[in-house]
């Protein structure tokens, strides 16, 4: 993967701390989930994709775990860390066997494949 990021020496030490825990208890949460469950949603209320995977594995009687991280108006901070973590820029993120398969139009291509 090629993606652009600062490197370490060009941030100042109280910078890089800062950004190493940001949500680090909401990343946490997240990797532990993804290490213990076969599949795994991240998601956010009211946001149609994420609506869509769940009914997308629910009509594969495929069993998941969901964490949800507020909405629209709230809860944004611990979405931006599980964003910058991931690298994956929306939501649903969907998990499968610890893997980042990306969103909805992600999962629906994954899973005609399998």
């Amino acid at each position: 993967m090629n993606k652009q990021t600062l490197a370490e020496d060009n941030i100042f030490s109280p910078a890089l701390d800062k950004i190493g825990h940001f949500h680090e208890e909401t990343l946490a949460e997240v990797m532990s989930t993804v290490s213990e469950n076969k599949i795994v949603v991240v998601g956010m209320r009211l946001n149609p994709f994420v609506r869509k995977a769940k009914k997308l594995l629910e009509s594969k009687d495929l069993d998941f775990k969901y964490l949800e991280y507020g909405g629209y108006m709230n809860d944004w901070k611990k979405r931006l860390a599980i964003k910058l973590w991931s690298g994956w820029p929306s939501y649903p993120q969907v998990f499968i066997d610890g893997k980042l398969v990306g969103g909805y139009s992600e999962l629906e291509s994954h899973l005609k494949q399998s």
